[in-house]
């Protein structure tokens, strides 16, 4: 290693300039997005007196799009500037999202609108994300990817704490569709932090000899159907999305009907329970280090599972269920942090740089896929079975997911690079 690469991998991401902007527009960005992830849902069931079913159609549109989209978006992200994606999508996200609270102060906002604006909104995530991922190992160096995952899951761990309570008192006061017009304005700074980054994509990622769309989609899935490792984390990650969204299709009709708790405080509930992202995040990399890639993503996936299991047993006083759901969301968030850093990590350090849009594209597809079949079961299940019997079933069946990791050669894992393909 050469002393110039030394001296920059010691003063660490906090004097990287190019990396700097993309964590501060991608650290607005997830403070607004709180605001949506939590007034989308209380638009709906309080404005709109939205039904379980409705819930879960409406959860469903919002992650359609990467069953739909992610192995084309995946392409497009390995031929294309990855930069220019993200800023096109984050524009288009601040002008969709902007028109809910023009529909819902001129009296045209229906749950028609919103299927459409979550589907939309989704289409452009899909893309944003995709070429998120596979943007950031072009800024770093494959040794300081943990760092910036840490770095970049802890901005999302603090707008997982501020976000619910500047959200729970705009909900309050202005209502949700206002709080949503934030978000919009969050993309547009994003776009505006993206646009000041200077650093050129190397020619092998921009310019690459290009198959038929399908034979580079084939080659993606490939690359992770094919690779045990991958595998196994695409399963538990998707079995997990499936039954943790047969819990959110419910999870705000039982809490605000059945349980009765104002947006105010179930904003500071959220924020309460979310300083374990915080606490998750900071604490990845020591943990990934000291445990182990394997271990580590086992006992988060355990973690996280024992939380969820708290929300459906939220009941009883006031104070038994804000305790339970408050501790449930602590546990749940802690967990996702030190799972999702780790296994990120894991993909981009052994999947070779110009397969990095393909590879996420596919993980997006099979474990983000799962996300609107969940939405749909549980919104059907709420409207049949009722939403408290649905909560559990999403619980039992998110904590099972860690036997895909368990049982498979992750566990045995002790660094992100031990399987590194150049």
């Amino acid at each position: 290693m050469s002393e110039t690469r030394t001296s920059r991998l010691a003063a660490g991401l906090g004097r990287h300039p190019d990396f700097l902007k993309l964590w501060a527009g991608e650290t607005i960005s997830l403070v607004g997005s709180q605001l949506t992830l939590f007034a989308l849902p209380l638009t709906a069931v309080i404005w709109l007196h939205a039904s379980p079913l409705e819930m879960g159609v409406l959860g469903a549109l919002q992650f359609a799009p990467f069953l739909l989209l992610s192995l084309v978006a995946g392409v497009w992200a390995d031929r294309l500037p990855r930069r220019p994606i993200l800023i096109v999508a984050n524009v288009g996200r601040a002008v969709l999202l902007g028109t809910v609270p023009v529909m819902a102060i001129t009296g045209w906002l229906t749950m028609g609108y919103l299927y459409v604006i979550a589907f939309g909104v989704g289409i452009l995530t899909v893309f944003f994300d995709v070429a998120y991922q596979s943007y950031l190992p072009v800024l770093v160096t494959r040794e300081q990817l943990v760092e910036g995952n840490s770095k970049l899951e802890a901005s999302n761990s603090v707008a997982q704490i501020t976000g619910p309570v500047l959200a729970g008192g705009l909900v309050q006061i202005l209502t949700a569709p206002i709080a949503i017009a934030l978000d919009a304005a969050s993309f547009l700074i994003s776009a505006f932090c993206l646009s000041l980054i200077r650093r050129r994509e190397t020619a092998p990622i921009v310019s690459r000899p290009q198959q038929p769309l399908w034979s580079e989609i084939r080659e993606g899935l490939g690359v992770v159907i094919g690779n045990p490792v991958l595998r196994s984390i695409a399963a538990c990650t998707g079995t997990n999305n499936f039954f943790s969204n047969i819990r959110f299709a419910v999870l705000t009709i039982y809490i605000v009907r059945e349980v009765g708790i104002e947006p105010g405080l179930l904003g500071v509930i959220f924020a309460i329970g979310s300083v374990g992202a915080l606490i998750g995040a900071l604490l990845a990399s020591s943990i990934a280090r000291r445990w182990g890639v394997g271990p580590t993503l086992i006992l988060a996936s355990l973690i996280g599972g024992i939380g969820a299991l708290a929300l459906p047993a939220a009941q009883g006083t006031i104070t038994v269920v804000v305790s339970l759901l408050t501790l449930g969301i602590f546990l749940n968030s802690g967990a996702n942090p030190i799972y999702n850093i780790t296994q990120v990590s894991l993909r981009q350090a052994i999947t070779p740089y110009h397969l990095q849009g393909r590879m996420n594209a596919s993980m997006r597809f099979l474990v983000w896929g799962t996300i609107p079949l969940g939405s749909l079961v549980g919104g059907a299940l709420g409207q049949l079975i009722g939403v408290h019997t649905t909560l559990a079933i999403g619980a039992v069946g998110g904590l099972l997911s860690v036997i895909w990791v368990f049982f498979s050669p992750v566990r045995g894992l002790t660094h992100p690079t031990d399987q590194a393909d150049d």
